[in-house]
């Protein structure tokens, strides 16, 4: 069986006093993805470089460096999904 799941994040925002409810499609989801895990990949290799001094901070890094490889993989999705 395939099942198909409809993901829909809403955004409700008040504008000019009326309520506008927006919803991000999949390509905008992804991108918000690609960013988070640019930004924790980014901290996670500071936090490997300038806070531990001994293996750990080799660990950080190459978690930090996973999550560089995970956002290029949503970034190469947006549009193809």
């Amino acid at each position: 069986m395939l099942f198909f799941i409809k993901i829909t994040i809403f955004v409700v925002t008040n504008y000019q006093n009326k309520i506008y409810i927006m919803a991000m499609n999949k390509n905008t989801v992804l991108a918000w993805a690609t960013w988070i895990m640019v930004f924790v990949g980014l901290a996670l290799i500071a936090l490997g470089a300038f806070r531990y001094d001994d293996v750990a901070g080799w660990g950080f890094a190459a978690v930090g460096i996973g999550f560089f490889s995970i956002a290029w993989v949503f970034n190469a999705l947006k549009g193809r999904m």
